[in-house]
């Protein structure tokens, strides 16, 4: 897809010098999530913290609401500010992004760092899942009777339906890759195990912590980032 193409705008907050660093939020949220990361990574890297589509202050355009288009917008998002390659970090479903990104397009990637990845619904701990397969639902049920059920609907489709990648299929990621997760992530320590042990040249974190260990323990958490990225 050329930058032409794109139905949407991405709104991005940018700082610093040196390699490009891409930043991608969780579902629901916005770029401001990583408000504890952006300036510290800034002092070494050019920093890139963007909006996914439908989120935060980047439009919903009118493709596709899936992990996938958000993988092929991050494509046209580089292509357009010019980044031939860069670091990419993802939490939750911005891993997600990250982790179909790294698969789709190896050599637009230096090195991966998924915070709280999963690989399917399978990989989130039942007692979060259950919530929101319910929550999904009741808003799919009203929605075509309301905006708010219908986006509700399609932001919870993300964590019902995506991102739908086999284990096997990680093999395709040629970066070097950091898994870094909380000890009591919402992600089963199983499942993240499962992920590193899946791509061929990662390692394995954990940070004291549940799934927002990046905004809880900003400095555990970026350390163990840089110390990768330094290597």
């Amino acid at each position: 897809m050329e930058p032409d193409d794109m139905d949407i705008k991405h709104f991005y907050i940018e700082a610093g010098q040196g390699d490009p660093i891409i930043l991608l939020h969780g579902n629901g949220e916005s770029c401001e999530y990583f408000r504890g990361q952006i300036d510290e990574f800034a002092k070494w890297h050019h920093v890139y913290a963007i909006d996914t589509r439908g989120h935060g202050k980047t439009p919903r355009g009118g493709r596709p609401f899936t992990i996938r288009q958000f993988a092929d917008d991050l494509l046209c998002f580089m292509d357009e500010c010019h980044i031939e390659k860069a670091h990419l970090l993802g939490f939750s479903d911005g891993g997600n992004i990250a982790m179909i990104f790294a698969m789709q397009h190896p050599d637009r990637v230096n090195r991966l760092i998924l915070n709280g990845a999963n690989l399917d619904p399978r990989g989130v701990k039942r007692s979060v899942q259950i919530p929101i397969e319910i929550g999904y639902r009741i808003a799919k049920r009203f929605s075509g009777k309301s905006d708010s059920a219908r986006l509700s609907a399609e932001m919870l489709g993300l964590m019902v339906n995506d991102p739908d990648i086999r284990p096997e299929e990680l093999k395709a990621i040629c970066a070097k890759t950091l898994v870094i997760a909380g000890t009591n992530d919402m992600i089963l320590a199983s499942h993240t195990r499962l992920i590193a042990e899946h791509i061929p040249d990662s390692q394995l974190v954990w940070v004291k912590g549940d799934h927002f260990i990046a905004n809880k323990k900003p400095q555990e958490f970026n350390r163990a980032v840089l110390d990768f990225l330094k290597e």
